[in-house]
């Protein structure tokens, strides 16, 4: 394990000094997971805020009928159930590793309190962080009650381009290298696989975009 702690790869916990990052180094674990392995459940104590220091990780929840719900796919530099800084007592999703090998370190909620009181600033960006995923998640619900399927999709591909698009000034495409599959695409905007799939090969054969697996190029706007 290296001398500094992770969190100095995380924009938000920039803020926090290296005598810090020792000091407080003891107080964290990291804990290897395996694909399809749940790092938390629902109704689980919510006591702990988690940093990805590497692979992919799965937040969802299921339904009444058993269906999952992805509510976002995280990877490395992410944190997640920043919840329990807010006082939630349990959780109300999961949490699911989807690589091999996924690397997670866990922060007590007591300790991040602690930051937080010790560095105005650091505790500034937390909420901003939380207040970020809040935002995201509203604008997501009213996509869902009032846009059709293709503005929808058209909408996340913008959002992604704002997450993860790097621009080729010289080509004026945008690559997007992004943890999704289809499934979890189609998840997060409330439709089937196969509709996505011939909504992102309708917008393939209008020349807006090309696709693989892992990489999607917005050759145009698509929205």
């Amino acid at each position: 394990m290296e001398h500094l702690w992770y969190l100095d790869d995380v924009n938000v916990f920039k803020i926090l000094c290296p005598h810090k990052f020792k000091s407080y180094k003891a107080c964290h674990n990291f804990d290897v997971f395996q694909p399809r392995d749940y790092i938390y459940f629902e109704k689980d104590h919510s006591c702990k805020m988690f940093l990805i220091e590497k692979g992919k990780v799965k937040i969802g929840y299921y339904t009444a009928e058993g269906d999952e719900v992805v509510k976002a796919v995280l990877r490395k530099g992410d944190v997640f159930g920043e919840k329990a800084i807010l006082g939630e007592e349990e959780r109300n999703e999961f949490a699911q590793a989807l690589l091999k090998d996924t690397v997670v370190c866990s922060m007590k909620v007591s300790v991040l309190h602690d930051l937080m009181r010790d560095n105005k600033t650091f505790s500034l960006k937390i909420y901003k962080l939380i207040n970020f995923r809040i935002r995201k998640l509203e604008r997501r619900l009213q996509l869902l009650l009032f846009k059709d399927v293709r503005t929808r999709l058209m909408e996340f591909l913008q959002e992604l381009c704002d997450e993860y698009g790097v621009c080729c000034e010289k080509t004026g495409t945008v690559k997007i290298s992004h943890p999704y599959t289809q499934k979890d695409m189609a998840s997060l905007i409330g439709t089937s696989r196969p509709t996505i799939n011939t909504i992102m090969n309708e917008l393939r054969d209008e020349n807006l975009i090309e696709f693989n697996r892992n990489e999607i190029l917005v050759l145009k706007k698509t929205s």
